[in-house]
């Protein structure tokens, strides 16, 4: 039988996977060797959670335990098979992929934070750090604008789902639940911003984008 540590386990080794994915295909992207690949998908994969145990004071998550390993390996071997036999990724594929990891790590680090006795104000920001760190790692490797600092709503969606488990705790709804409703606001949020181009514009635009 599973136990909820169990069930959080195997979803967190998916946000990995999912991430990993992520990171091989901007590996590919950008035409990188095997080392490449290794590292990208690595540091995409667990940037954010590192971040995270290392601000609560907690030993890193994948230190003792290299099942994460395991799984970005895999991961990165499956995508390369899959890309070995496709000419082109569409970008599109890589920025999904991206959305599902980001909606996993937000909700894990939320609830790890919460776990150990952080406030929701500091937990829903520590989430919003293990769903973003890792891609703006790997973009910033990759020289791009990393995701989180432009574009459609990004940051902002982890926010929203971290406030919406918040909230379903606090009128007593169960965590599997909870979980489930930051997941899927985090996750939806993010593709509708990605479909219909939202953001949150704060300048007017420059002189050469007006002509």
């Amino acid at each position: 039988m599973f136990t909820m540590s169990v069930w959080f386990h195997w979803i967190d080794l998916a946000g990995v996977a999912v991430f990993a994915v992520s990171g091989t295909l901007m590996a590919h992207r950008k035409h990188m060797d095997g080392f490449g690949v290794v590292v990208l998908a690595g540091v995409t994969a667990i940037g954010g959670g590192t971040l995270r145990d290392m601000i609560l004071d907690l030993p890193v998550f994948w230190v003792k335990d290299p099942s994460f390993f395991y799984v970005i390996i895999l991961a990165a071997i499956a995508t390369i098979i899959w890309l070995r036999k496709h000419e082109t990724f569409p970008l599109r594929y890589l920025l999904v992929a991206d959305a599902i990891g980001l909606a996993f790590f937000n909700v894990m680090g939320l609830q790890k934070a919460l776990a150990y006795g952080a406030t929701p104000f500091v937990a829903i920001a520590l989430g919003t750090m293990t769903g973003v760190f890792g891609g703006l790692i790997r973009d910033v490797i990759c020289r791009e604008i990393p995701l989180v600092l432009k574009g459609e709503l990004y940051a902002t969606t982890c926010i929203l789902g971290g406030a919406v488990y918040v909230f379903a705790v606090m009128f007593d709804l169960h965590t599997d639940i909870a979980m489930l409703a930051a997941l899927l606001t985090t996750l939806l949020l993010r593709l509708a911003a990605m479909r219909w181009h939202w953001n949150l514009h704060v300048f007017p635009p420059h002189g050469d984008e007006k002509n």
